[in-house]
């Protein structure tokens, strides 16, 4: 028979299509099966308008055939087939889908879709194959027709015999080449991994001839191979089960089955939307962190499905970076897919979705935390910097997302509280949220800039991560109430006058000018201190940037010299300051040995470096002879 030639624009079509649009050849076993369910699905349609055809869902099924010998691999199906007419038109013109065609002009009904809608997928055969051939034979049709093509140079179309409806699609795999491995494509466990990877969820079962062991009759300890059809995807998502049919067993094993992680989730969260936009989810809370969560190596992203078919294994655009750490799926017959099923449009459909499971993720860890606190916690010990993150990134733009999931260690609880639960209980007459920064509890519990605070009976905020500062300072304040450090320079506390000597700054004026400029370049100012109670010093701070948040941003790679302005403050009621006043009046050179000494005592207490260590040590000697 004459070989019918492609139109010019199929014919270009075509060979972009085979070296271009798809970034995996193995998809091609995911399209085909998909048009295979599709002509099974047409069957369905007519059977809900056609009274003498009778649907039997068991009758119907998918069936992956291979022949190591002859380099083939045969995809059957019980579908509709195809006359010789349809055959050119759906297969002789390139991205005229014959499944979009028929669905516009059946809308779907009882929950059936047609999967495939631009007529591309079938040529990702190519990619693996030297020749294709389709044995097509349409319902109520006594007659077969077979269509075939190497490629881009055109086709042919023939009668021929086939029994029974339906189709069959006949690849003759191409040799290897230095590059290219082809002949996996006739391995049975590489065509069942790429079925479980993408197909798993087609409604109809998909068969195969799988190899299977069994004794040898007469040998003892001797086995035989031999080849068992066994239906080889599950057919069912989870996802479509009714949440009533499903044990928090079933969403665990789902958990593990799809390789989500090798921990158990916190929580799950199983959405069924039927609004604006319809699909289904299964989202789950992991508890801990993969190994290489934070590290640029790291892909977030939920598996994305088109009724059942893997379309992407993480679609980055569904999750927030906030809520990065989640695992799961979503399956939508609403997206609208671009040529080939891997080419999302960044569309409506998927920013509703997006938005909706933002809204859920957010319900759910709420809940989480009011009803089921230590497994929150748990959750929170290993992503709440992620969290943290999230409200300082993108200039605040998500702080009112999250910051009533962070959690704080309490001065007074002892344990992690929320901003709302300290707020909750403020003595009426405390303006602020105090909060102290530093690198564990043990330590902020001892800082001699807490002493004030905490003798008002306010509670105290005990900031340990490096992002917590950062992102305190991005929220400002939570329900109208301020954040303030204990370290900042004004408290807003007024002090009695048994704590303060109101006189002291004037009267030591000259004492603090001398400590001053013998600290140049090292602090802004030095001055009697108002919170200071049995410590004889410490550092505060002027300006936005404190001394953990110094410590922080000198730490990174940038190389940037980042300085808190610091202010020494002085307890004029310690037994220390009266040495200072006696070297003051008397010895010069004590007095800046003194003044270093407290200097250098109050970066340790900070947990700053000394500037010069040996100067340091022989300081203290001098002190101690």
């Amino acid at each position: 028979m004459a070989k019918q030639q492609f139109k010019a624009e199929s014919k270009r079509l075509l060979e972009m299509m085979i070296n271009s649009i798809y970034t995996q050849r193995e998809i091609f076993l995911r399209e085909l099966i998909s048009n295979a369910s599709d002509a099974i699905d047409k069957i369905y349609y007519r059977a809900l308008t056609d009274d003498k055809l009778v649907f039997n869902k068991d009758d119907y099924f998918i069936k992956i055939t291979v022949d190591k010998d002859s380099r083939t691999l045969t995809i059957t199906d019980t579908g509709i087939g195809m006359t010789k007419e349809e055959l050119e038109n759906n297969l002789g013109v390139i991205a005229k889908s014959g499944s979009l065609a028929f669905k516009n002009d059946n809308e779907a009904k009882d929950g059936y879709n047609i999967i495939g809608q631009f007529g591309v997928g079938f040529y990702s055969a190519f990619m693996v194959a030297d020749d294709v051939t389709v044995i097509s034979r349409a319902l109520s049709s006594d007659e077969a027709y077979k269509w075939e093509s190497t490629g881009a140079d055109g086709y042919t179309i023939e009668p021929c015999e086939k029994d029974s409806v339906g189709t069959e699609i006949i690849l003759k795999i191409k040799q290897n080449t230095e590059d290219d491995t082809y002949e996996e494509y006739l391995e049975e466990y590489r065509l069942k991994s790429i079925i479980k990877k993408y197909s798993d969820f087609i409604r109809y079962p998909i068969k195969m001839d799988v190899t299977e062991h069994r004794p040898q009759e007469g040998s003892e300890g001797e086995f035989e191979e031999y080849k068992e059809e066994q239906t080889v995807n599950s057919m069912v998502p989870i996802w479509r089960k009714n949440k009533s049919e499903l044990t928090p067993e079933d969403y665990e094993n789902f958990y593990m089955e799809k390789r989500y992680g090798f921990d158990k989730p916190v929580s799950h969260i199983h959405i069924k939307a039927d609004g604006a936009v319809v699909y289904n989810a299964i989202l789950y809370i992991p508890e801990k962190t993969p190994f290489d969560y934070y590290t640029k190596e790291y892909e977030k992203g939920l598996e994305l499905y088109s009724n059942g078919v893997l379309i992407m294994n993480k679609c980055a655009d569904l999750l927030p970076d906030y809520f990065s750490f989640v695992k799961g799926m979503v399956d939508s017959e609403d997206l609208s897919l671009n040529i080939s099923r891997e080419m999302l449009q960044h569309d409506r459909q998927l920013k509703l979705i997006a938005k909706n499971i933002q809204s859920k993720i957010k319900s759910q860890l709420q809940t989480l935390l009011k009803d089921e606190r230590e497994k929150y916690e748990q959750f929170y010990a290993s992503f709440s910097r992620q969290l943290k993150f999230g409200v300082y990134n993108d200039y605040g733009m998500n702080k009112d997302v999250l910051q009533d999931l962070l959690l704080f260690t309490s001065s007074k609880e002892k344990k992690l509280v929320t901003l709302d639960e300290y707020v909750s209980r403020m003595p009426e007459d405390q303006k602020y949220i105090y909060y102290a920064a530093g690198e564990s509890v043990e330590r902020l519990e001892k800082l001699p800039q807490t002493e004030l605070v905490a003798d008002k009976g306010y509670e105290i905020l005990y900031l340990t991560d490096d992002i917590d500062e950062f992102a305190i300072k991005i929220i400002m304040n939570y329900k109208d109430k301020e954040f303030k450090s204990v370290s900042s320079g004004d408290l807003g506390i007024e002090a009695d006058a048994s704590d303060v000597d109101t006189k002291a700054e004037e009267d030591n004026k000259e004492l603090f000018t001398a400590m001053k400029e013998l600290l140049s370049g090292k602090v802004k100012d030095v001055k009697a201190s108002k919170r200071l109670k049995s410590h004889p010093v410490c550092l505060t701070t002027e300006g936005e940037i404190s001394i953990e948040m110094e410590k922080v941003l000198n730490a990174m790679p940038s190389g940037q010299e980042v300085k808190a302005d610091k202010v020494l403050e002085i307890n004029v009621h310690h037994d220390v300051f009266q040495s200072l006043k006696n070297a003051h009046g008397s010895d010069k050179e004590k007095l800046s040995l003194y003044t270093n000494l407290l200097y250098n005592q109050a970066l340790l207490i900070e947990g700053l470096p000394v500037t010069d260590p040996v100067e340091f040590t022989n300081n203290i000697c001098k002190v101690m002879v």
